[in-house]
């Protein structure tokens, strides 16, 4: 019969594993962001004054 429970655990505990390495990068990108020597703020226009296109309705 299949284990369902050690099925889930190794699951969880890969996705888990997964999540906390992305959540450790994204804190690296974030402090190269902020340290940087070459940091350049752009602002960005919101969805109504954007140039893209328009959807066709």
């Amino acid at each position: 019969m299949v284990d369902y429970k050690e099925m889930y655990s190794i699951l969880f505990n890969k996705m888990t594993d997964i999540i906390e390495e992305i959540q450790q990068v994204q804190r690296q990108t974030e402090d190269m962001f902020i340290y940087g020597k070459d940091r350049e703020f752009v602002l960005l226009k919101s969805g109504e004054d954007s140039d893209l296109p328009k959807k066709k309705e």
